[in-house]
């Protein structure tokens, strides 16, 4: 299973997301479920430090991605946007992802 956590401030900032795990929903390399939340990981974290220009601190391993952002302001519709998109992989595969914010 797929770990996703959003990670915000008491105020609702979003500062950050941790994905761990895999979904096993298919063999590696067939796998549509990691292949989606792993796009979107990485389209973000792109985005957020290549196009906008927010400084990222990243951890990355085989099945682990974790984003923080020191300084997340300018970031926010991209992380909303993030969350709502895992939000809805996780309702069509419950099984596979378990989203959670802390």
């Amino acid at each position: 299973m797929i770990e996703v956590e959003f990670f915000r401030e008491p105020d609702g900032t979003l500062t950050g997301y941790t994905f761990s795990g895999h979904s096993d929903y298919a063999e590696q390399g067939s796998d549509i479920v990691c292949a989606a939340v792993s796009s979107a990981a990485y389209m973000a974290a792109n985005t957020i430090s290549d196009i906008l220009h927010v400084p990222v601190e990243a951890e990355v391993e085989d099945g682990f991605m974790s984003v923080r952002l020191p300084e997340p302001e300018k970031a926010q519709d991209i992380l909303r946007g993030l969350r709502l998109h895992l939000q809805a992989l996780s309702g069509q595969y419950p099984d596979d992802i378990n989203f959670r914010e802390v």
